[in-house]
């Protein structure tokens, strides 16, 4: 495969240079949330914060507040290490400059669920971080229900956000599309924070849709390398494949077969073996690979 990508942003065509040196961090890694803000804000005072989080995880410590950090265990949920089991830990920090927060072009060519993400940036000088910690050893279940809970909070605490960003995905939303979503909890994890992207892939007539953030969670995110199909079922098919993979703590193995496509829909007359090879497309991570019979592009392994 090439190792220049184009994709359409903007209303323009944009050739991207991939880079196979950037790797993904590793599987059940910190889940790192940016809040981007017009102006400047203070940290909510303790007494704010706890009751917020009070009301969602019910079980809560107050573990650090200052100016510039805030943090709580959920004991709600255990996560179970080798040595010990500990309550997870959310961390907010305070309100900083974003002008220093860079996003590379790859991430930027792919935020699909927030367009005008451009106008977002320039207009959004100031941030707040916030992620997750001791986690690694949850249920994968309760933990994405722990991020998800987690955003609802951050929404209520900072109610002058404008945009949410998913670093470990490069996933943004509109603080207006997560407050509106009637997706019901148990299915907001890979709304909010699993990204599928696309490709054109340079030097032939191949596409590549991708996701990533499902590691997050120790499940593999899915890669499709095509040819000849509209890219637009395709892109509706892998969030089906993920939400399957999540629901089912993904039983997938190297070589079975799974329902693929035929006229637009996915069609039990229609098999595509899946295998799982290294992503073709930075950070380098082991995917799902699915080979689309006919419409496959590229080479597979053995």
């Amino acid at each position: 495969m090439s190792d220049k990508m184009r994709t359409h942003t903007d209303g323009r065509n944009t050739i991207l240079q991939q880079d196979l040196t950037i790797k993904e961090n590793p599987p059940g890694s910190v889940l790192v949330i940016h809040l981007f803000m017009e102006e400047q804000c203070s940290m909510p005072a303790k007494n704010t914060m706890f009751s917020a989080m009070e009301r969602k995880y019910e079980d809560v410590d107050c573990i650090t507040y200052s100016e510039s950090m805030a943090g709580f265990a959920i004991k709600k949920y255990v996560s179970r290490f080798k040595d010990a089991n500990v309550s997870p830990q959310l961390m907010i920090t305070d309100c900083m400059s974003a002008e220093d927060f860079t996003i590379d072009d790859i991430a930027m060519s792919q935020m699909w669920d927030c367009p005008d993400s451009k106008e977002i940036f320039s207009k959004c000088r100031y941030r707040v971080c916030a992620m997750d910690m001791l986690t690694a050893g949850m249920e994968y279940k309760e933990k994405a229900r722990l991020i998800v809970d987690f955003v609802d909070v951050l929404l209520e605490l900072y109610p002058e956000c404008k945009t949410v960003y998913f670093e470990n995905s490069g996933k943004m939303l509109s603080r207006k599309s997560i407050v509106n979503s009637q997706m019901p909890p148990d299915r907001r994890f890979i709304y909010y924070a699993v990204n599928v992207r696309y490709f054109n892939i340079l030097g032939g007539n191949s596409m590549l849709i991708d996701s990533l953030g499902m590691s997050t969670l120790f499940l593999p995110d899915v890669q499709f390398h095509f040819h000849g199909m509209d890219p637009n079922p395709v892109f509706s098919y892998a969030y089906n494949l993920l939400s399957y993979i999540y629901d089912t703590n993904c039983p997938i193995e190297s070589g079975d077969k799974i329902d693929g496509i035929k006229e637009g829909k996915i069609s039990p007359d229609v098999q595509w073996e899946c295998r799982y090879e290294d992503a073709l497309v930075q950070p380098v991570r082991l995917v799902l690979d699915v080979h689309m019979g006919e419409y496959a592009s590229g080479k597979r392994a053995d």
